[in-house]
This record gives structure tokens, C-alpha cells and sequence, in this order.
């Protein structure tokens, strides 16, 4: 199957080249920024390509019925829609962690959950925009984000393969890249169906990835084996910090060992074509029966 890359600011990913792995900081910096910068060289010192962050209008993204409820958060109680503000980065903070960033040799990205958001990124100049699965069925964001010309990547949780069917006859198909995802935190083995992976490569024939939700690593490596071309998984300094996110992340050691296994698997894949490799010549002449 002839499925063409797509460039992601300096890095081509998709089938032949090598696997896209994205650290999804999202919002377990807590609005620190010394934490955000912590998670960044947490995921550059694991060998990651990229990190991700997710970035909301709280005025757009927070329910009329949801902005005054009382909520428990690091800072003591609060309502929900002073949380959203208190977990947001601005202009300048956005800039300081893609200089951050970039000076250890990652790209910096964010998911937008609105469409201010998306104008927000575009003038950030973010290599690629995220599309998260909740927003999947959000067709103004959609149709917002397909008029970007920026390279898209979208996650498929919680999601019918009817709807994916009609967000991807919204965006721009030479500029798609698809994540197969189950939307639960922490998510069991038995629902994560990395055989979606080959199905929805045969179904779109554009770059297909894996974003991971689940405790441990071993499932995330078997989905690059079975092509999975980027991934992505939620990354925390310690699970035990405050957040709804922080469970299903890995620290850093899971991190580092991530990174290493995806590396060695990706090795051990090959072209396909059967070879006899120089390593088993002697091997030949010493085991083989000579015709």
C-alpha cells in the first residue's frame, strides 16, 4: 500500500521512516511553567520528538452550567471556570516553552478545543494542530482547522467509524494523519483494539498512529509493530501529582524505556524482503548440508 508521508515541520513521518513519538503534556503541568519546562526535558532527555500541549478559550470551552461550580484544585477551592484560567498559558508563556522546546531539539504543538484556539496556534506557528478525540464531531472546529493548510493530527476515541468517516471528508486528506485511541483514563487492554490500527490504514490510506491511554508501555510497543507510524502517550514527573490525567501517564523511566523499546522494534522490523544477512554466512557453511 502507497501511503505518502507527511512533513511535520522538519521530521517526514509515515511508513518508512522513523516512528513520530509525541510526549502529551496536555494539562498535567498543572499551569506551572517550570513543570511544563520539567515535562519537556523530561521528554527530550527520553529521546521524544515532540511534545503536546492542549489550549482552550475557557469562555468558549467551560458550560454556562459548569463555570460556578466549586471545584477542588492545587490551589485550594475554586470555581471550575477560575481552574480553566488558572491552567492556561498565554502568548508569551506559549513562546518561552517553543524557544524551550526547540533549543532541545523538539517541536512544540498543542490540541485546540475552540476555534480561538486554532488562530491562537496558527500565529504560534505550531508545526502540525492536534485534533482531540472529544472534538471529533465538533464540525465548525473541524472546517476552522482544514482552511489552516497545517498538517493535522487526529485522534479517534470514542468515536463510530461513521464519524470518523465524516470528519475526514472535512479535512484536507493530503495534510491527515490519524490516531487510533480509546478515550478512557486509564484505559484496560481488553478495549484497546490495536487492530484498528491496520484497519484504519486500509480504510484511509494516510499515516496511521496509536495515542495511548493505558498503564504500562508493552501495548503501546505492539502497536508500532503491527504500523502504527507516530504515537503518543500522556507523560507526568509522578503519577501520584494532582490531575485526571496524571494515572493513565507515564514517568520517566517508562518514558526513557518507551523510546528505547520503540527504537529496537523498529530495527527489528525490516523491509519485508527476504535476505540471507551477512551475520549468517559462517553460521551456513558450518550447519548447512552442501548440495
Amino acid at each position: 500500500m502507497n501511503i505518502k508521508p507527511i512533513s511535520i515541520g522538519n521530521r517526514l513521518v509515515g511508513p518508512g521512516n522513523p516512528n513520530y513519538i509525541i510526549a502529551e503534556i496536555g494539562i498535567n503541568h498543572n499551569g506551572d511553567i517550570d513543570v511544563a519546562k520539567k515535562l519537556i526535558k523530561m521528554s527530550a532527555d527520553a529521546g521524544c520528538d515532540a511534545v503536546k500541549f492542549q489550549k482552550r478559550t475557557p469562555e468558549l470551552c467551560v458550560p454556562m452550567d459548569q463555570r460556578d461550580v466549586i471545584r477542588d484544585t492545587p490551589w485550594g477551592q475554586m470555581t471550575y471556570m477560575e481552574y480553566r484560567y488558572k491552567v492556561e498559558f498565554d502568548k508569551n508563556q506559549y513562546l518561552e516553552l517553543g524557544k524551550f522546546a526547540s533549543d532541545l531539539n523538539l517541536q512544540l504543538f498543542a490540541s485546540p478545543w475552540d476555534v480561538e484556539s486554532v488562530d491562537f496556534l496558527v500565529e504560534m506557528k505550531h508545526p502540525v494542530i492536534k485534533i482531540p478525540s472529544a472534538a471529533i464531531t465538533d464540525f465548525e472546529l473541524l472546517e476552522k482547522i482544514a482552511k489552516t493548510n497545517i498538517p493535522v493530527i487526529m485522534s479517534t476515541g470514542m468515536s463510530t467509524l461513521e464519524q470518523i468517516d465524516r470528519a475526514v471528508e472535512i479535512l484536507p486528506r493530503e495534510l491527515l494523519l490519524i490516531a487510533h485511541s480509546t478515550s478512557a483514563y486509564p484505559c484496560d487492554p481488553s478495549e484497546l483494539n490495536l487492530m484498528m490500527i491496520p484497519t484504519l490504514r486500509e480504510r484511509f490510506k494516510v499515516p496511521i498512529g496509536y495515542s495511548g491511554h493505558e498503564t504500562g508501555i508493552q501495548t503501546t510497543v505492539a502497536a508500532v509493530a503491527i504500523g502504527a507510524c507516530f504515537v503518543e502517550r500522556h507523560v507526568t514527573l509522578d503519577r501520584a501529582m494532582w490531575g485526571s490525567d496524571q494515572s493513565a501517564s507515564v514517568e520517566p523511566p517508562g518514558l526513557q524505556r518507551l523510546v528505547r523499546d520503540i527504537r529496537v522494534v523498529e530495527k527489528a522490523l525490516g523491509d519485508g524482503v527476504k535476505k540471507v544477512y551477512e551475520s549468517e554466512i559462517k553460521p551456513m557453511s558450518r550447519l548447512r548440508k552442501q548440495s
